[in-house]
């Protein structure tokens, strides 16, 4: 499985590395999750700068595209060039979005009569653009999902890993990353949240 993480200047780390770090432990299977950028570094909104793994275009032949989040979203929503680079088919890719990169799912069109999630502050943005944002942590409908608030990309993740590689890989990945003993309640939290999706 090809993994692209879309990673854009201002991005938040939370985001982008929690959800790549739970997709890497599909390693062993054969996964590789890259930070997928559209231009050769970007930095956070914390000032962590980073380089490309891929760059933007990779997302359009990638198996799993997931888009993060970050301070700039809104204007990357604005800006055509960035989202004309973009091709994405719902009909073979996994694609997922985390708080305000839902906001690119709907100006990309990926998210037309679907319900959303995202955070706070980007839900209004998203309802502007004619989405009915859910007042929960993920939701899916066939390949697209969408999930709001930093932490919930573990459950993107999960929900990722479940779709493709089964629950039971789910299941293992989130207990590595779980608190020492909190491992249990955490991959049952995780699971109700995701296997109604499934």
């Amino acid at each position: 499985m090809q993994v692209a993480v879309l990673t854009f200047d201002g991005f938040n780390e939370l985001d982008s590395f929690i959800a790549s770090g739970i997709l890497n432990r599909m390693r062993g299977q054969g996964w590789k999750v890259q930070i997928t950028c559209p231009t050769a570094t970007v930095t956070s909104m914390n000032g962590v700068t980073v380089m490309a793994q891929q760059q933007l275009e990779f997302a359009n032949q990638a198996d799993i595209v997931l888009f993060g989040s970050g301070i700039y979203t809104r204007d990357i929503a604005a800006d055509a060039a960035i989202l004309q680079r973009l091709k994405l088919d719902p009909q073979r890719q996994i694609i997922g979005a985390q708080c305000s990169g839902t906001l690119l799912l709907a100006k990309l069109g990926l998210l037309q009569g679907l319900p959303a999630c995202t955070d706070l502050t980007t839900k209004p943005w998203v309802i502007e653009a004619g989405v009915q944002v859910l007042d929960q942590p993920l939701v899916a409908n066939g390949n697209v999902a969408t999930a709001g608030g930093c932490l919930a990309s573990s459950y993107l993740a999960a929900w990722m890993i479940a779709k493709t590689a089964g629950v039971d890989a789910a299941v293992a990945a989130i207990d590595y990353v779980a608190p020492t003993g909190e491992k249990q309640q955490q991959v049952d939290a995780t699971m109700r949240v995701i296997s109604r999706y499934l």
